[in-house]
């Protein structure tokens, strides 16, 4: 009886042990992700889409969350792509969530 509930056990870690590598998972961006503010079109935009922009000199080095915060939009559609979440396991978005794995917007 005994060993059959350690088999089982066994059986239910690796099952799940393994479905993290298959179960896909969205990985965002955090809160702290660094944008630039275009404070007078109230919209965000993404560092490496700021040199093809048109924008104004009312500008500020922000974060994701402030901008969220401040309910500002993505400037354009450079912006979205280069925010939009990535597709990862399971496995690979928990290790970047908590900072063992970068994340590609960790670099800005």
């Amino acid at each position: 009886m005994k060993n059959k509930f350690i088999i089982i056990t066994i059986a239910v870690v690796i099952i799940a042990f393994i479905a993290g590598f298959v179960i896909p998972k969205e990985t965002k961006p955090s809160a702290s992700t660094r944008i630039i503010l275009e404070h007078q079109y109230q919209a965000y935009i993404a560092p490496k889409c700021f040199d093809q922009e048109d924008v104004t000199n009312y500008l500020e080095d922000s974060t994701l969350g402030n901008a969220e915060e401040l309910h500002y939009d993505a400037f354009d559609t450079c912006t979205e792509n280069e925010l939009a979440p990535e597709q990862d396991s399971l496995w690979i978005s928990l290790l970047k969530d908590i900072g063992i794995m970068q994340k590609k917007w960790d670099q800005w």
